[in-house]
């Protein structure tokens, strides 16, 4: 297959499929418009990337008001034969089944897509997706590295299209009034935000260059990433822990604590990322580190980002979670519950979710991811302000990409607080972006 044909044509029906009638700031083609235009009509998924969290995209989807899974995609026959089986167990529906993503995008019966795939994939998927007139829910990172961030916000803006990130904990009930009481000022003038997450991963050994499984699409899982020959330790999980696919722990987890220090906060970009750490348990293929501790300074306020793959010992008795200090007190707050403490560290107030939801696992799965694709579904249907609109995920995943890039640089970047671009450093400037196979190249 050409890619850069291919892509080509995709294109000029993208273009087609695109335009149309427009509703409360979202393009649709005339026949998706005319069929969720009603109080009652559903709207149309399908999920991209169908192993582990897109499993959990799939029930979630399944007890949502007015959705429907119709269509899954994965380049990997063995989980695409079981997300249609779970798909058909929780709808009784039977969904088309696709191994490119470019056939699903020509699609008129599809109105949205969600994006589970490697994260090298993430953003151009998702700006294809838009530019085919779908709507669109991408799982954290959105991007791979700033560049595509940026691309990411022009594609929404030209488009019109909703796009949320999966960062679900903006959906989760007790979050939101932990927040409010935080704005509110439960502790006084928040200042300093410690986000944390630990867990014992396993070491990854080193790979062999062997033949590419009969299952396994490789060209299409590669995609937009410069070739490489198949290797037997990357394949389904471990892309995480190599840069030319992932983004390493701090994206993979770091991502979702780090926006609620921001949200918490109430700040954007910092003026100075700083990173140490390394890779210090095992001595394999893994080209992140497993331990990371990261600064982002603001002229008053300060976040701290640490990530522990190797060592569970929790923090506050929490294997994942946030502090936020304040001049009256401190508030820590994680997925199952939050507490509040005084000056002088009495706790006096304590909530604990009675429905314990997403922790460590790997696919997750639970009443927030529930709730952040209900708000989607009513974003699209009824024009319900999005949670995390992908300009606003776009900061937490920007900044750590920043700590990504201050860590391999060994240096201290001082940014743009408006823009975030690193200023002064030619050389660090360099990893804003990335290279593409040819033809496989987002363009917006």
């Amino acid at each position: 297959m050409n890619g850069e044909i291919t892509r080509r044509d995709f294109m000029k029906n993208a273009s087609a499929a695109a335009a149309g009638l427009s509703l409360g700031g979202a393009v649709f083609s005339a026949k998706s418009y005319g069929r969720i235009r009603g109080a009652n009509e559903r709207v149309h998924f399908a999920v991209i990337g169908v192993r582990s969290r897109g499993a959990e995209h799939i029930k979630s989807l399944s007890v949502c008001d007015h959705a429907a899974v119709t269509h899954v995609c994965d380049v990997d026959r063995r989980y695409l034969d079981e997300s249609a089986a779970l798909v058909r167990e929780r709808s009784g529906r039977v969904p088309v089944r696709e191994k490119d993503i470019r056939d699903v995008l020509a699609s008129k019966d599809v109105d949205a897509v969600t994006i589970a795939t490697p994260e090298h994939w993430h953003a151009p998927m998702a700006i294809w997706a838009m530019q085919a007139g779908k709507h669109v829910f991408v799982e954290k990172p959105c991007s791979h590295n700033p560049a595509e961030g940026e691309m990411l916000i022009r594609a929404q803006q030209k488009t019109g299209m909703r796009v949320q990130m999966g960062n679900q904990q903006r959906s989760s009930v007790h979050t939101q009034e932990a927040i409010r009481k935080i704005r509110d000022g439960i502790i006084g003038r928040p200042y300093y935000g410690k986000a944390w997450y630990s867990n014992n991963r396993s070491g990854i050994g080193v790979g062999r260059e062997v033949p590419v499984p009969e299952y396994l699409d490789w060209e299409l899982w590669q995609g937009p990433a410069p070739r490489r020959p198949y290797r037997d330790n990357v394949h389904p999980y471990n892309w995480h822990w190599f840069r030319h696919w992932g983004t390493g722990e701090t994206l993979n987890n770091g991502t979702h604590e780090v926006d609620l220090c921001l949200w918490a906060l109430d700040v954007q970009y910092p003026k100075r990322v700083k990173s140490t750490g390394g890779r210090y348990h095992f001595d394999d293929d893994w080209e992140f580190y497993d331990t990371l501790v990261t600064g982002f300074e603001y002229d008053d306020r300060m976040i701290t980002w640490e990530g522990k793959s190797c060592s569970p010992m929790p923090d506050h008795g929490r294997g994942r979670g946030v502090a936020i200090h304040g001049t009256g007190g401190t508030v820590i707050l994680d997925r199952n519950g939050y507490e509040i403490y005084d000056e002088d560290n009495v706790k006096t107030f304590v909530y604990e979710n009675p429905v314990r939801d997403e922790t460590l696992g790997l696919g997750g799965g639970g009443p927030m991811t529930d709730a952040h694709f209900q708000n989607l579904i009513d974003s699209i249907r009824t024009g319900e302000a999005l949670r995390s609109p992908i300009e606003e995920g776009n900061v937490s995943v920007t900044m750590l990409l920043l700590s990504n890039i201050a860590w391999k640089t060994g240096r201290t970047l001082n940014l743009d607080p408006e823009t975030a671009r690193i200023r002064d450093d030619g050389e660090a400037m360099k990893l804003w972006g990335r290279e593409y196979e040819k033809g496989w190249e987002p363009v917006v």
